[in-house]
C-alpha cells in the first residue's frame, strides 16, 4: 500500500455519503446519519471490492445495535478525516478546552468496529489536537469555519473547494 487516502465526502444535513480510496487496495462507500446535535444514529459501510458490509444503529446517547459498542457516541472510519469532524462538531468545545470521548472505530482494512478511547482538545478557533487515548497516536487538525478537517498531518489535504 502507498498509503495514499482520496476522500470524497458529500454532506446534506446531518447525513454524510462518502467513499473512501486508500492506495488503490481498499474501496470503501460509507453513510453516516447524525442527528441535529451531530449524535450518529446510523452507520453504513460497504467495500466496493467485494461482499462485506457494515450497518449499525444507535439512539445517540451510547447503546448501539452491536452491544460491544456501548458508550461510544461517535464514528471514527479510519481513513476519514470527515468522521473526526462529528466529534468536533458535537462537543462544541471553547478554545482551551478537552473532552475524552469513546468513538465507534472502524478499521477499512480488517472491516471491524470496536470501542476506541480518544480525546478533542481545542487549541484555538481553527485547531484542534487529537489524541486517540489507546494508541498514543497524536495530530493537530485545522478546520474551516464549519468545523470541517481541511488538513490531516500526512494524510490529508482538502483540495475542494479552494
Amino acid at each position: 500500500m502507498d498509503g495514499r487516502i482520496v476522500e470524497h465526502v458529500r454532506v446534506d444535513g446531518a447525513t454524510a455519503d462518502g467513499i473512501i480510496v486508500r492506495g488503490g487496495e481498499i474501496r470503501v462507500r460509507y453513510r453516516i446519519r447524525c442527528d441535529d446535535a451531530w449524535r450518529v444514529k446510523e452507520l453504513e459501510l460497504l467495500s466496493l471490492d467485494d461482499d462485506r458490509r457494515i450497518a449499525l444503529g444507535a439512539d445517540g446517547q451510547g447503546r448501539w445495535s452491536d452491544p460491544g459498542l456501548e458508550g461510544c457516541i461517535d464514528v471514527d472510519i479510519e481513513a476519514s478525516p470527515f468522521t473526526n469532524t462529528i466529534a468536533i462538531c458535537r462537543l462544541r468545545l471553547a478554545p482551551g478546552e478537552s473532552a475524552d470521548i469513546r468513538a465507534a472505530f472502524v478499521s477499512v482494512s480488517e472491516f471491524h468496529v470496536t470501542p476506541a478511547r480518544q480525546r478533542y482538545t481545542r487549541l484555538a478557533a481553527d485547531r484542534y489536537r487529537y489524541d486517540g487515548l489507546d494508541t498514543d497516536f497524536t495530530t493537530e487538525l485545522p478546520v474551516d469555519a464549519d468545523g470541517l478537517v481541511i488538513d490531516y498531518p500526512d494524510w490529508f489535504r482538502r483540495v475542494w473547494p479552494r
